[in-house]
């Protein structure tokens, strides 16, 4: 048993992949089903993205797939991972998780990024510019005023239900990103790790420029990332290909596409690009039988001082995912939740 790993906390951030020859709703239905899973093997966390007008993604309104993941389960941290804050107004970001954290008390998360829509066409559609983001800090700012009651920006508005509720916020950020973390005195979530420089980067600039807040007291490190363990290592490296797949494919024709099987893309004819993008899109990762993964895993923690990993893993292969999972589960030594699960239909 490494007590490196055991220290560390363990959560999941699931994207809502949608699969070839499966719909978006089910994939929204997949992501719940998932989370009840994950809640039952002992995971710390669950959290769901945001992504618009992305094909092969389903997960466009983050705060309300938290609602239903949280009224299918009753033990485990629900949040985002995250609303892009760029794309909205502070005060109704406020407002949403104040929602959140009424119905479900100490049990929500507010994951928060600085992307803005990836192209011109989504960007306008949401009413926003490619300069959204550059007032990131001052939007993080202000949406923290109005859970702690100290915005003045607008005198005598206030958002109901939220302020004065202890809403854990977090914020999603490598680069520029760390150092608004710091300021604020926020929790970092940083990855991948395929950039293992680029990261402990982020995180080192994280801890040397952190200021205590009412936030929180000290530095605390979500270090984010793809992990898939099975019974041997070709099994675990057959999880990472459709996720290596659909990026190679989104490099060379402009879009994301659901998620195919890991023999239909085997079988493909790549061009030379896709090949070339696809196989670094396999490179990096954390895969392969449990000793192995243990190996890898201490590595990572020791070398970032983590104090939680958040899996990031997609697959076509649902069953080889919860596998994975149980695996990672079984190396942290989680404690498994007895509850019988809510039923979703």
């Amino acid at each position: 048993m490494s007590s490196v790993i055991a220290s560390t906390r363990f959560s999941v951030l699931d994207r809502s992949r949608i699969r070839t020859g499966h719909d978006g709703p089910q994939a929204l239905r997949d992501s719940v089903r998932l989370a009840q899973e994950a809640e039952a093997l002992g995971y710390h966390r669950f959290w769901v993205s945001e992504h618009h007008s992305v094909p092969g993604v389903a997960g466009s309104a983050p705060t309300v797939l938290a609602a239903a993941v949280a009224a299918a389960t009753d033990t485990i941290r629900v949040g985002t991972g995250g609303v892009m804050l760029p794309n909205h107004q502070p005060l109704l970001v406020a407002e949403q998780f104040g929602v959140l954290e009424s119905l479900f008390p100490g049990r929500i998360d507010m994951g928060l990024g600085r992307s803005v829509g990836f192209t011109d066409g989504i960007r306008k559609a949401l009413g926003r510019d490619r300069t959204a983001a550059e007032d990131f800090a001052g939007q993080l700012t202000e949406l923290l005023g109005w859970l702690d009651g100290t915005q003045r920006s607008h005198p005598q508005v206030h958002a109901l239900p939220a302020e004065g509720l202890r809403i854990p916020p977090f914020l999603l950020a490598t680069g520029e990103g760390a150092g608004i973390a710091a300021a604020a005195g926020l929790p970092l979530v940083v990855g991948d790790l395929r950039g293992r420089e680029k990261l402990l980067s982020a995180v080192d600039r994280y801890r040397g420029e952190f200021r205590p807040s009412t936030w929180a007291a000290e530095p605390y490190v979500v270090v984010a990332g793809t992990i898939a363990v099975a019974g041997n290592r070709e099994e675990a490296r057959r999880i990472l290909i459709p996720e290596a797949w659909s990026m190679a494919h989104s490099r060379t024709h402009g879009v994301f596409p659901p998620l195919a099987p890991a023999d239909r893309i085997e079988a493909r004819t790549m061009t030379e690009k896709e090949r070339g993008l696809y196989e670094k899109g396999m490179r990096g990762h954390l895969y392969g039988t449990e000793d192995e993964v243990v190996t890898e895993l201490e590595s990572v923690i020791e070398e970032t001082g983590a104090d939680e990993v958040l899996v990031t893993t997609s697959t076509y292969d649902r069953v080889a995912l919860l596998d994975s999972l149980r695996r990672l589960a079984h190396i942290a030594r989680l404690t498994p939740h007895r509850a019988e699960p809510a039923v979703i239909r």
